[in-house]
């Protein structure tokens, strides 16, 4: 069968270029060997902000007193349930994908697709034709030699998001996004979590204050955060884990009931045909130009397998680009340096451009201005009073980056996204008047002390 696009991967960069593509008056066909939607919505972003929302609930109900709210009994956490109510909410969003397919027109073809010739892909033994064809197959949890995953004892995000039950210890390797948001989410129903990373601080990508924020509310949550930390080995001995680490006291032994491997993600290359069409690919990505084009005409790749962070909203964006470069259109090609970032453990981290550290790597002086939700009106009246909003702004006072930490402020970010990618400056922000009483007024309060002139400090 001849298609126009053919699309490898349904994920948030496969299905948004099928759908931008089929919009755009091309015959379609998406290749998925899983679910529709990808890790993303099947086992990944949304079933963990479900699970997230369960924990979120949980502590809100143990702190109801605070409130002034009477809970008769005891709360406890039924992690069955919140399982349940997790796969729920991916079964429903996966829903909503294949009925976007379908009022598309886009053919949904099950199988794994390989490229054997230019513009030709095999499924499952079916042969395929395309005039384009776009990788989108994503990643899966990098393996390390030192940490053997077997699915019960040493887990990986896959498996942490379907435990049956809560164990009692859990060592978490990694502390980026996914191995904060289940340290917070098990920390949270009690579970004695520690954070083990080999960086010197931990989200060792975020703004150092950021790390800072973020180490002492992990420890409010009881959890360890050991930094500078090497494992030199894992091993399962009768139902506990022994965990081999080295830092900053030497060697020492840690056990766990569980220990959740979060050191990154792996592209899915490997038996797609790259090596057969002599695709090029450097330190495990393929290799694309602006426009996601590789070496080989017609062959395209997005997302994960690429060289830009692996978030799905760069892969969604990617896959717009791409798409639209096929059909013509000269499309803007992605900014990378204006990528917002989230992660959702409590408090919330957000952020988007450049940390104070990168803009002294590269020689940009900047003005910091911040402002503490301890001096919001609306996070005391909430009783979220953690975390800060942290702005820079370059010497022509356009935003060069914003960092922020509290209750909600992943909702926040895209103000400061905008502001990055409008070149907006300190002056523009506080001249736009916000909402009295919001989170959001503390946006304009960091640009005022920016300037110089805060009102509020």
């Amino acid at each position: 069968m001849k298609y126009d696009v053919l699309v490898v991967g349904s994920g948030p960069g496969g299905y948004v270029a099928a759908i931008r593509a089929a919009q755009l008056g091309k015959r379609v066909g998406l290749v998925e060997r899983a679910e529709t939607g990808g890790v993303c919505l099947n086992w990944g972003c949304i079933p963990t902000k479900a699970l997230l929302k369960s924990a979120q609930i949980y502590a809100h109900c143990k702190a109801a007193e605070q409130y002034g709210v009477e809970i008769g009994g005891e709360v406890r956490p039924a992690l069955e349930k919140m399982v349940a109510r997790s796969r729920g909410v991916a079964e429903t969003m996966n829903k909503g994908v294949q009925f976007l397919l379908k009022k598309n027109g886009i053919d949904l073809i099950a199988g794994f697709g390989r490229l054997t010739a230019p513009g030709h892909l095999d499924v499952d033994g079916t042969a395929y034709e395309a005039d384009h064809i776009v990788l989108a197959t994503g990643a899966r949890p990098r393996e390390l030699p030192s940490l053997p995953v077997d699915g019960r004892r040493i887990i990986t995000s896959r498996e942490a998001l379907t435990l049956s039950e809560l164990p009692e210890t859990m060592i978490v390797v990694g502390s980026g996004a996914i191995g904060s948001e289940f340290a917070c989410f098990y920390a949270t129903l009690g579970v004695k979590v520690t954070v083990v990373e080999y960086q010197p601080r931990m989200m060792p990508l975020e703004d150092e204050e950021v790390s800072k924020t973020m180490e002492r509310a992990f420890r409010k949550l009881r959890a360890t955060v050991l930094t500078s930390t090497t494992v030199k080995q894992a091993r399962i001995v009768g139902d506990r884990c022994e965990v081999e680490i080295e830092g900053k006291k030497g060697s020492e032994m840690l056990t766990a009931d569980v220990v959740l491997s979060a050191v990154g993600v792996q592209a899915n290359i490997e038996g797609i045909g790259l090596e057969e069409l002599g695709v090029a690919v450097e330190r495990g990505k393929i290799v694309v130009d602006e426009y996601y084009r590789t070496n080989v005409a017609g062959v395209y790749a997005i997302g994960d397998i690429v060289g830009g962070p692996a978030l799905a909203h760069v892969a969604s964006a990617e896959a717009i680009c791409c798409v639209e470069a096929i059909c013509g259109l000269k499309p803007r090609p992605v900014d990378y340096a204006t990528i917002p970032s989230c992660v959702f453990t409590t408090p919330e981290v957000a952020s988007v451009g450049l940390t104070e550290a990168q803009a002294a790597e590269r020689g940009i002086a900047v003005k910091v201005g911040r402002f503490p939700f301890t001096a919001s009106g609306k996070a005391t009246a909430a009783g979220d009073r953690d975390g800060f909003v942290k702005l820079l702004f370059d010497e022509q006072g356009k935003l060069a980056g914003a960092h922020l930490v509290g209750a909600g402020v992943t909702e926040m970010l895209a103000e400061p996204t905008l502001a990055r990618t409008l070149g907006t400056t300190a002056e523009a922000i506080v001249r736009t008047i916000h909402a009295h009483p919001t989170i959001s007024e503390g946006i304009a309060e960091a640009a005022e002390a920016a300037l110089g002139h805060a009102i509020h400090l």
